[in-house]
C-alpha cells in the first residue's frame, strides 16, 4: 500500500496527547506524551495513519512504500504550533508608536490622540483586497518558518461593514491557497468607529453587519466561525458584549473575545454566563472570573509578549490552571504587538507567568486549537489527525522553547508535505 511519508528514527516524537485528549487542563496540562526513537506514517490524504517506535512502524508498514522518507535522527518532532490570537490582515506602519510607548506613553494615550486601532482601520479602509492579501500571506510565511501551522485569524480594522467584509474575504481567498490554515475571527466590535458611540455600533453589528454576515457565509463568500468584542472600559461594555456576543451565536459563530485586560470588568464572569468558547488578554480577570470559566470551562488565551510590551501584570495563569481552566497561548500579533514566533511566546510565558515547558507545549497546541474549535483535526500528532509539523535539529524537544531567537526548527511539514525547509 502506498503512503504519502514516513519520519523516522526520532530523537523524540512528541505526540502532545495520546489518548484523544481535546484539551489539557488542570495537573494534566503538564502531560506530554513523546515516543523515543519514534517515526509516523502520513497516509495519502494528508493525516497521520501511524504513530510508534522506528521499530513497530517498521515492521507494521514492513511492504508499504513511501512517496518521501524523512530520517529526523538526532532530531524532534513536535505538532505544528497554533497560534489562537492574532490580528493579521492590515496595512500601515505603527513602528513610530513604540517609539512613543519607550516615550511613556500608554495603549489609551495613543489610542486618544487618533494612533492605534484608528490608525490602522483608515489604511485598511483605502488598501484593496490585492494589497492585504500580499502583506498576509508574507506574514503567514515568517509564521511557518516559526513552527506555526493553523492560525485564528481576526478581522477588526475595518469597523463598518464594507471594510469588515473586505477584510474577511481576503482571510477567506489566502486560506485557499497558503499552506498555514486560517480560522477567522469577526472582530467589528474592536473600536468604536469614529464620530459614533458604542451604542450606535453596537446597533450596527447585531441588526445591518451579522444579518448581511449570514448571507455571505451561506454564499462562501467569508468564513468566519468565531466572534470577537474589545470588552473594555471606553470600547464595548459587558451588556454591550453580551448582546453581540449572543447575535453571532444566534448565526452559528463561537464566542472568543477580549476581555479583563486593562481594567477589571468582570468579562470573564459574563465568558462563564454565556458559554464563551475562549476569552483572551485576562490580565485583570478576578477569582470570581476564573471559576466562571472553569464551568464549560471557557479557554484562557494569554498573551505574554502584549503584556511585555504594555507593561501590564501578567495574567495569573498558575491561579488559572490550579482552577482548572485549560489555559492557551497566542501571540497577538498585530501592528501593536510585532511578534510572530510562538517559541518566543512560549519562552516568556515560562519566565513571566510561571508556566512549564510541558504547559507552554500544550497551552500552544492542543489548547490553543480547543480554544479556536480545531482540535479534533490539529494539536497533537494522533492517528486520524492532520499531519501537521515541524523538525527540530536538538536532542530534546525542550530547545525549540530554551534557543528563543534562533529556534533549531529545521523543516515543518503540512499535512504531510514539506512546506519549508531550512
Amino acid at each position: 500500500m502506498a503512503y504519502l511519508l514516513l519520519v523516522e528514527n526520532a530523537k523524540q516524537l512528541v505526540l502532545v496527547c495520546n489518548k484523544g485528549e481535546l484539551y489539557k487542563s488542570g495537573e494534566a496540562q503538564k502531560d506530554v506524551a513523546i515516543i523515543e526513537d519514534g517515526a509516523l506514517v502520513v497516509d495519502l490524504e494528508g493525516k497521520i495513519a501511524a504513530v510508534g517506535t522506528t521499530q513497530e512502524i517498521k515492521q507494521q508498514f514492513a511492504n508499504a512504500t513511501f512517496r518521501k522518507v524523512i530520517d529526523a535522527k538526532n532530531q524532534c518532532i513536535l505538532p505544528g504550533f497554533v497560534d489562537s490570537h492574532t490580528h493579521p490582515v492590515w496595512s500601515g506602519d505603527r513602528c513610530h508608536e513604540f517609539a512613543k510607548k519607550l516615550a511613556g506613553a500608554t495603549y489609551m494615550d495613543i489610542h486618544k490622540a487618533g494612533g492605534g486601532i484608528g490608525f490602522t482601520v483608515r489604511h485598511c479602509k483605502e488598501a484593496s483586497e490585492e494589497e492585504l492579501a500580499e502583506l498576509l500571506k508574507a506574514r503567514l510565511d515568517r509564521m511557518l518558518r516559526l513552527g506555526t501551522t493553523l492560525v485564528e485569524a481576526k478581522s477588526g480594522y475595518g469597523l463598518e461593514l464594507d471594510t469588515e467584509v473586505k477584510l474577511l474575504k481576503v482571510l477567506h481567498e489566502v486560506n485557499k491557497t497558503h499552506p498555514i490554515d486560517l480560522v477567522s475571527n469577526y472582530l467589528a466590535a474592536h473600536s468604536i468607529p469614529q464620530g459614533s458611540t458604542a451604542e450606535a455600533a453596537t446597533h450596527d453589528i447585531v441588526h445591518n453587519q451579522i444579518p448581511e454576515l449570514k448571507k455571505l457565509i451561506e454564499a462562501d463568500v467569508i468564513s468566519p466561525t468565531l466572534i470577537d468584542v474589545f470588552c473594555e472600559k471606553n470600547f464595548f461594555s459587558i451588556d454591550q458584549t453580551r448582546e453581540i456576543l449572543l447575535a453571532g451565536k444566534a448565526i452559528g459563530l463561537e464566542s472568543n473575545f477580549h476581555g479583563d485586560e486593562l481594567t477589571p470588568i468582570k468579562a470573564a464572569e459574563l465568558a462563564g454566563e454565556i458559554g464563551a468558547l475562549a476569552m483572551t488578554h485576562c490580565e485583570e480577570v478576578s477569582d470570581e472570573g476564573i471559576k466562571a470559566m472553569s464551568l464549560r470551562p471557557t479557554f484562557a488565551i494569554l498573551l505574554p509578549v502584549t503584556a511585555f510590551l504594555l507593561k501590564l501584570k501578567y495574567p495569573p495563569a498558575r491561579k488559572m490552571i490550579e482552577a482548572n481552566v485549560p489555559v492557551a497561548l497566542a501571540s497577538d500579533f498585530n501592528p501593536n504587538a510585532h511578534c510572530l514566533s510562538l517559541p518566543y511566546v512560549m519562552n516568556l510565558a515560562c519566565v513571566n507567568m510561571g508556566l512549564t515547558m510541558e504547559e507552554a507545549l500544550v497551552a500552544a497546541t492542543i489548547n490553543s486549537a480547543a480554544s479556536i474549535g480545531k482540535s479534533k483535526e490539529y494539536g497533537s500528532l494522533e492517528p486520524g489527525k492532520f499531519a501537521d509539523f515541524f523538525v527540530l535539529d536538538a536532542p530534546i524537544w525542550e530547545h525549540v522553547i530554551y534557543e528563543l531567537v534562533d529556534t533549531p526548527i529545521v523543516t515543518v511539514v503540512k499535512k504531510g508535505e514539506v512546506a519549508w525547509s531550512k
